[in-house]
């Protein structure tokens, strides 16, 4: 017999404990998460023009403001509240209590972390996936525009889609593999910028006269350092996924994820950075840093299963592909700054597919079923928002505005007044 079936206190003050371990796991994780939203502040930063900055800031920090709130109001019950069906979420206003120590002994186990816990690592995120946008309609989306689309996405479409996989929804029954978010997070973000960009168009210059002109951003130190940043936070975004590491098994668990989510970013860089090579003559840093983000977030739907090795070769043909999904999308004159959907869309798609090969209970036709319903809501809720704001208020600044920046139009401030002309 345990020792602590004889002792119940003891019993009660290990469990107590676990759930302490957990919980606090949970919390720093999200906060790793929540420090990834830096990252792509600096990250959006460093690839746009100096004019441009001020508003890439405003954005960041609002819209994970936003995201905090709408998740809070009514996404999170989306996500995780009763359903009325596998397909069709409940819904639900403001969030619940937390356990108490009872609800906790009478679980069975099952209860392990603090619900405000989970609350928190959930809404991080809500705000990454909403990042992904702000980088692919940079330089020519009207601020409030931006900030109006947030409210609609953070709320309802990233929740509805959530609450199929994570939620318990369909895709979850179905078998759909996705560990920490190649799907949820970044093909459902890729999505809907792909709709913005869409509907926004290209940024004046960037194409002229059936040829592609490239628009430099204008610090790259800090988009570099952008880049270690969330390749930093990743550790909580796949480790945290987890979602304890009270026992022997889960704490091996979070190790190996830890390992394998380093492992396919640094392929990623590598395999990026030798075809940008081969294929331009030159070290394209900003192939290498896309390609980095690329082997995170190819990973990322299977962080668990695969070998350091295997995780590495995920990541490098997560490197290979945006190389080749950045150029593609240029000459289709699908104007994306930062390079949001081919790191986070294309890529978000290999890794979903790679899922399949490296997990032996991954199902290829789950997976495809996944990527398509993502994909299809993400996309097609996107573009209805993105009309209905266009045929009301418009949602690009005009040329004349564009031409000076939209810093002072939207913001008042310029990130860099020291280097402007009087």
């Amino acid at each position: 017999m345990p020792a602590f079936a004889k002792e119940p206190k003891l019993g009660e003050t290990v469990v107590q404990l676990s759930y302490s371990l957990d919980t606090f796991y949970l919390l720093m994780s999200g906060a790793l998460v929540m420090w990834m939203a830096a990252g792509f502040t600096m990250l959006e930063s460093g690839l746009v023009r100096a004019k441009n900055t001020v508003e890439i800031l405003t954005k960041n920090v609002a819209l994970y403001a936003i995201a905090c709130v709408l998740y809070m109001l009514i996404g999170y019950n989306i996500m995780y509240g009763d359903g009325v069906n596998s397909l069709v979420p409940g819904i639900g206003f403001l969030l619940g209590g937390d356990n108490s120590l009872a609800d906790v002994l009478n679980s069975g186990g099952k209860t392990t972390y603090s619900n405000m816990s989970d609350f928190f690592f959930q809404v991080v995120f809500v705000a990454t996936a909403m990042s992904i946008v702000s980088g692919a309609v940079a330089e020519r989306m009207k601020l409030w525009v931006f900030l109006l689309f947030a409210v609609v996405m953070t709320g309802v479409i990233y929740p509805v889609q959530g609450y199929w996989k994570w939620g318990g929804g369909f895709l979850d029954a179905l078998g759909f593999l996705d560990f920490a978010g190649s799907g949820v997070v970044h093909l459902c973000g890729a999505s809907a910028a792909l709709s913005g960009v869409l509907f926004l168009g290209a940024r004046r210059g960037k194409y002229v006269n059936g040829r592609i002109k490239p628009i430099p951003g204008s610090n790259l130190p800090m988009a570099t350092l952008g880049t270690f940043i969330l390749w930093f936070g990743w550790f909580g975004f796949n480790g945290g996924s987890e979602l304890k590491v009270s026992t022997v098994e889960a704490a091996n668990h979070v190790a190996l994820v830890f390992v394998n989510t380093n492992m396919a970013a640094a392929g990623g860089l590598i395999s990026a950075l030798l075809l940008a090579r081969f294929w331009f003559g030159k070290a394209d840093l900003t192939m290498a840093l896309n390609g980095a983000l690329a082997g995170l977030v190819a990973i990322t739907a299977e962080p668990l299963a695969p070998g350091p090795f295997s995780a590495t070769m995920v990541g490098c043909i997560g490197g290979l592909i945006v190389v080749g999904a950045i150029i593609f999308l240029d000459k289709l004159k699908l104007d994306d700054p930062v390079g949001a959907i081919s790191v986070h869309g294309v890529v978000g798609i290999w890794g979903l597919l790679a899922a399949a090969f490296t997990n032996h209970e991954g199902s290829l036709i789950a997976q495809l079923t996944g990527i398509a319903v993502i994909f299809c809501w993400s996309f097609v809720t996107s573009s209805i928002v993105w009309l209905a704001i266009k045929a009301t208020t418009g949602i690009r600044v005009d040329e004349e505005e564009e031409l000076e920046g939209v810093d002072v139009v939207e913001c008042g401030l310029a990130a860099y007044p020291e280097f402007t002309k009087d």
